[in-house]
């Protein structure tokens, strides 16, 4: 296997968020964080999902009506921090060997060279990934998933962090193909910015009314401070109960009756990491059901598929998240006083916290 970047590469073990990375975690997540709300206004929630995205080494799908800001907090995010980002606008007459690249004949070596493509980079912007005919989506198939891309039997390793950033208009827009399900799959969260409140847009004008703020957009943080946060949220503890939660929300995507295709077992991997790193964000070492549950709906519902019937009731796989989030219990420390109530707001005498080594 051939390191395209070795310059990208880190070593090392997991170090977990109590040891010391706790404090610079903070600090650089607030650094990256404050840079795009800078940019993106009145949008915490959403600037938060991607930082937890990014943290937990997952793709975010960034899916809203034309105008909302979708390619601006992409461009926002890549840009608030030091490393290589390149964009792919997506048109129906890209080609897979435009995203991966191709191999050229060099006449004077007399040998083929290989030319990589706009996916090597840490942060890839995929703009309007739906109006990419499907033989192009696949092409970041493998990349999304294994991280290296497969050219005339050679295998390219990306580098590190690596992150797309994809955005889509809603498939009712004309053009546009819907994603398929093993390309939704691969992404970890989707989100919606929304339209903003009327603060919110009047302060747009003031702020984006003469340049954008994009312009004046510096790194706050580097590609190798991501990586050490991403090392350390790999350390944050999760016990077995709430383990146990999350397989079971996913378990219950698959034999709900208003759906077709329930959520497959990369998804509660997902769920897990995302819970990891949201706690990581929180200043824990420890996850909750609570960040389970704040979850459950950006990384499940993309991947679901209502059936014909639900889809005539227009129930929306949100909807349907959230039903499962009602009905499945939230679990409970055994053998001690407390746990969770039925919001799942904590009790001091959980979770159970890894042992502290003297």
């Amino acid at each position: 296997m051939t390191t395209y970047d070795d310059r990208a590469s880190h070593g090392g073990t997991p170090t977990p968020v109590n040891s010391g990375v706790g404090e610079d975690l903070t600090a650089t997540v607030e650094r990256v964080r404050g840079s795009v709300e800078a940019v993106i206004e009145g949008k915490p929630e959403v600037v938060r999902l991607a930082l937890t995205v990014l943290l937990a080494e997952g793709h975010l799908l960034i899916e809203d009506v034309p105008g909302v800001g979708k390619t601006m907090l992409a461009k926002a995010l890549a840009r608030s921090i030091d490393c290589s980002v390149r964009r792919i606008q997506f048109t129906p007459d890209l080609l897979p060997s435009d995203i991966t690249g191709v191999s050229i004949w060099d006449q004077q070596r007399r040998d083929f060279e290989f030319k990589p493509g706009a996916i090597f980079a840490q942060i890839v912007i995929g703009d309007e990934i739906n109006r990419a005919s499907p033989k192009t989506q696949s092409a970041l198939l493998e990349s999304m998933e294994e991280r290296q891309v497969t050219i005339d039997g050679q295998t390219y390793e990306l580098p590190s962090p690596f992150m797309v950033v994809a955005t889509q208009n809603p498939v009712e827009m004309e053009g546009t193909y819907p994603l398929p399900e093993a390309q939704r799959d691969r992404f970890m969260a989707r989100v919606s910015v929304g339209y903003p409140s009327v603060e919110a847009e009047l302060r747009m004008l003031d702020v984006h009314g003469g340049v954008s703020p994009l312009e004046d957009l510096q790194p706050v943080a580097h590609a190798h401070d991501i990586v050490k946060l991403v090392e350390a949220v790999r350390g944050v503890h999760v016990s077995e109960p709430v383990r146990r939660y999350a397989v079971e929300l996913v378990a219950a995507t698959r034999t709900h009756p208003d759906l077709r295709l329930g959520a497959s077992p990369r998804a509660t991997l997902h769920l897990l990491r995302a819970a990891k790193a949201s706690a990581a964000l929180a200043g824990r070492d420890y996850a909750l059901p609570d960040d389970v549950q704040a979850l459950a709906g950006a990384v499940l519902a993309h991947r679901l598929l209502p059936t014909a019937q639900a889809q005539l009731n227009r129930r929306t796989a949100e909807q349907v998240v959230g039903e499962i989030l009602q009905h499945t219990p939230v679990p409970a420390a055994s053998g001690r006083p407390g746990g969770f109530d039925g919001l799942g707001r904590t009790v001091p005498a959980y979770p159970q916290q890894p042992p502290r080594s003297r």
